[in-house]
Order: structure tokens, then sequence, then C-alpha cells
């Protein structure tokens, strides 16, 4: 009977990872004894730990014994807790310049639409977004009434068209942080490269006001902005009617954009993972790491984001930031987030996810030193808000939440026109107008999901190297933004995806 496969990431660790599934008695590679079954990406001790001592992974601290541990025992959440700890920042002692081509790399380019403001959209819809909840279901209407008249099929370039609604807009502050993330959120859609054109539909006495938008960032109507009010129209039917020759008037314009050849440097891809296990910190998120120091290197942009699933990992970017002030406005994020959870009588500790932890993942930290992995090697150019305009080059972070559909949405309203989204549970995912590529972390799920799934990372664990599938990962990015379709757009997921992080009292 074969030996179950183990793998130790560092020589300073004391657990391992079960790569295949152990059973109780089975002798491991190192001669230590099983003394449990131990599933799939779970960690197993490889030397006695004391009660207190660190638990070390990735060469890292991931927890702390809760009991005394003896080698060969399963290490999960029945024997390992988390508390505080210092961490040395290091700031930008990591950084470095990020260079050009390395020996043998070519400049790559894609086929892409090149907008009137200079910026490269990957897709080519037409948008429809609520300014609140209460026009959500006019501007759903307009775009099942475009769908019904037929007037798509004369338009064969025009990728279709979405209704963007969402479940905030009133009853809301008309200032402050919740108002400014939906603001941004909605110009950042309005304005994204993979939208041709967009029309907005309020209700007309809500709180987030369409005049104002328009003011606030100077917004003009014309053949790529159009907007409407459902009071000042005459009601639904009217505003239906009004929403559909909008966008009957917006097609030919729409339809006249044409791929183009041009610098993957146009490329501004966000990074993602969901329903993360033990293998995600393995083979999928170093692999797309390393596709993100490619895409660098091509003089591309790449978006690490999710603040509250990169704590515990955040001193392995303030080392890697280009400044101090540029590695403080990491730490000063995870501050915000840590008094953010407490008002709301939570902790960032609470992560993992059941589904994390069935997959192996025992605590935040081990979690976020495998998150972090998506974002390579590169230095840390920059530090964003929720839904700001990406305006740097290079790597950069954006704080979001760690809930994927509301982080995506901030990431694709700051400029993101494709997305990478590791996953080992099996997350089901899409978003338009944004492509996502799925890249699955293990084998048995790329097998059982595989109309889901983009990439099977899982042939990491049987040589394929990293570097190897970050060069299929980039590759596919490229197919990708030139108009080969995803698993997940081939199955339509994407116009339920839209969602605004919400903040501060509903009122």
């Amino acid at each position: 009977m074969a030996t179950p496969r183990i793998l130790r990431l560092n020589d300073s660790d004391n657990v391992v990872i079960a790569i295949d599934r152990v059973s109780n008695g089975d002798i491991l590679q190192n001669g230590v004894a099983a003394r449990s079954a131990v599933g799939k990406g779970h960690k197993i001790a490889l030397v006695p730990i004391s009660e207190g001592e660190p638990i070390r992974k990735f060469g890292q601290i991931i927890g702390f014994a809760s009991v005394p541990i003896a080698p060969g025992d399963w290490v999960h959440e029945h024997n390992v807790a988390i508390h505080d700890f210092s961490r040395d920042y290091a700031f930008a002692t990591e950084a470095r310049p990020d260079g050009g081509l390395l020996a043998g790399e070519v400049p790559e380019t894609f086929q892409g639409f090149r907008r009137p403001d200079g910026r490269v959209g990957t897709r080519n819809y037409i948008g429809i977004l609520s300014s609140v909840n209460c026009s959500a279901t006019v501007a759903g209407f307009i775009a099942e009434a475009v769908e019904r008249s037929g007037i798509l099929k004369d338009y064969p370039d025009i990728d279709g068209v979405i209704p963007f609604t969402h479940g905030t807009g009133c009853g809301m502050a008309s200032k402050g942080e919740g108002y400014d993330i939906l603001a941004r959120t909605q110009w950042g859609y309005a304005t994204h490269p993979n939208l041709a054109a967009v029309v907005l539909v309020g209700l007309g006495c809500e709180v987030f006001q369409i005049p104002r938008l328009k003011q606030q960032y100077g917004i003009v109507e014309g053949d790529h902005f159009q907007s409407l009010t459902i009071q000042e129209t005459g009601g639904t039917r009217r505003s239906i009617e009004a929403g559909v020759e909008r966008i009957r008037d917006l097609l030919p314009m729409a339809a006249k954009a044409r791929r183009e050849t041009v610098s993957a440097s146009e490329i501004t891809l966000a990074l993602q993972c969901g329903g993360s296990d033990g293998y995600s910190g393995l083979t999928a998120n170093p692999a797309l790491g390393a596709a993100v120091d490619q895409l660098v290197r091509q003089g591309g942009t790449a978006i690490l984001s999710e603040t509250p699933e990169i704590f515990g990992a955040e001193h392995l970017l303030t080392r890697r930031a280009e400044s101090e002030a540029v590695g403080q406005k990491i730490v000063d994020l995870i501050d915000w987030w840590t008094d953010y959870a407490a008002r709301a009588g939570g902790e960032l500790n609470n992560n993992p996810s059941p589904g994390n932890k069935a997959g192996g993942l025992t605590t935040i930290l081990e979690k976020s030193l495998g998150a972090v992995a998506k974002g390579g090697t590169s230095t840390l150019r920059g530090v964003y808000a929720y839904a700001e305009r990406i305006d740097r080059k290079g790597f950069v972070y954006m704080d979001t939440p760690g809930y994927d559909p509301v982080a995506a949405t901030g990431q694709v309203a700051g400029g993101a026109n494709v997305i990478a989204f590791t996953t080992g549970r099996g997350s089901a995912y899409g978003c338009k107008p944004t492509p996502s590529i799925k890249l699955a972390t293990n084998s048995d799920l790329y097998r059982r999901m595989e109309e889901d799934m983009d990439i099977n990372c899982g042939d990491v664990l049987e040589g394929v190297s990293i570097e190897e599938k970050g060069r299929e990962i980039f590759q596919t990015v490229l197919r990708v933004a030139s108009g080969e379709r995803s698993k997940s757009e081939e199955l339509g997921y994407g116009a339920n995806e839209f969602v605004p992080w919400q903040i501060g009292a509903t009122m």
C-alpha cells in the first residue's frame, strides 16, 4: 500500500500537510505514525508541540497549541488556539524595482476595446444601473423588454444588456462613508471600460440623487450615459418604454466598438479567492501569484483585496510596500477593521468559514497567509479605498470585505477588466461585466465541477511547477481578455453579483 503523501512547506514548520487521505496508524514519509484519520489538506504534527507553543506553517505562525500535541496528531480546531502576538512590519525592506521582462519573455498583447477615455475593455456590454432599490425592478424590466424585443440580434458585437441592481440608495445618510462608497461604485460602473454605454434609472425622491452624482463626477449625458427617474417619466410602464428607447438609441454607437491589438499592460486583474481549502496556499494561490508577477513585468495591474482575509499576514505586504507610507496604509486598514468588527460584536478571528475548516484551514492566520500568495512577489505600489479608481500600474491593494461578491464589485468599480478567482471548495461565481476565470486548487474539485472551473491547479501536486502553472494562468487571462468565454460566462453567471458594500446605519 502506497505511503500517503505529505508536504512540509518550510524547514521551520512543525506541521505537515496531508496531500492524500491518511488513515490511523499510517506511517508517513518522515517515519511518524498518524494517530488518527486525517483528511486531504489537513495538518499533522511533525514533532512534539507543547501547550502554548506556536504552530508554524509557511514558515509563519498560524496559531498556538491549546493542549500538548504529539507527533502524528491531527492539528485542527480541537487543539489550536489563536491570540495576539507581535509582528515585525519591516516597512519597505523587501521592495524592489519590478524591472522589465525576464530573459526569453516577449511583450504580450490581447484584443481589447479602446474606449474614448483611453482605457481598454475586454467586453462590450450595455449596463442598466439602479440608483436605489426602489428602481431595481424597473431596471430589470427594461433589460427583459430589450431581450424580448429581439433588437440585440441586429448587434452581434454587443455582449448583452445587464441590469445592475442593489438593495440600498435610500434610508441612509446623505454624506459620509456609506454614501461615498455607493457613489464611487456607481461612478466606477457607469464609466467602466467593459460597458460601452449605461442607463441609470432612479425613482426620483431617494437619498442617492442622480443629479448629485452627475455633478460630483462631471458626468455628461450623451452617447455613453443616459438617465431617467420613474417619477418624472410618469410611472413604471412609461419608464420601461423610455428605458428601452434609450438603449435602442445607444446600441448603434456601442456596436461601432471593435477589438484591436493592445498591450498586456492594459489588463487590470482582480484577484479573488472563495471557498478556500488546505490546498489553496499550496497550488492555485501561489500559481496565480506567479501569473501576477508576469503581468506586472508586462506593465499591467493586479488588485489584491479582502482585508479581513489578510489579517495576520499583513506584515508580508508591508515589507513589499514601495514606501513606509504605503505600508502604513495596510496597518491602518487592519486597525479600522478590528474596530469595525468589534462595533458589530464580532472579531476578525471569526474567520475561516465552516467550508474552509472542512477543507483543512484552521485559523484566519493560516487562511490569510495562503490568500496573500495570490499577490505574487512584486512591490506594492498603492493602497486604495473601496471602489476607488485604480490609477497606478503594478501590484496594488484595495480595501474590501472578504465576502466575494462585495469585494469583486469594488474591484470592478476600480477598473478591473478581468478577474481570477481561486477556489478549493467550489465557489459558484461570475461577474458581469468583467469575465471571471475560476482556478480549482485540487484535482478532485476540478473533476467534480469541470463545467464551472477554467483551470486545474491541482496538478501542481503532481509535479507541475508553480512557474509553469503561472504561465498557463497568464495565457488564459490574455485569451479571455481577447473574447474567449470563461466557464462562468458560458453558464450565464454575473447579473446578480453586483453587491455594493453597505456600511453605516440603515435608517
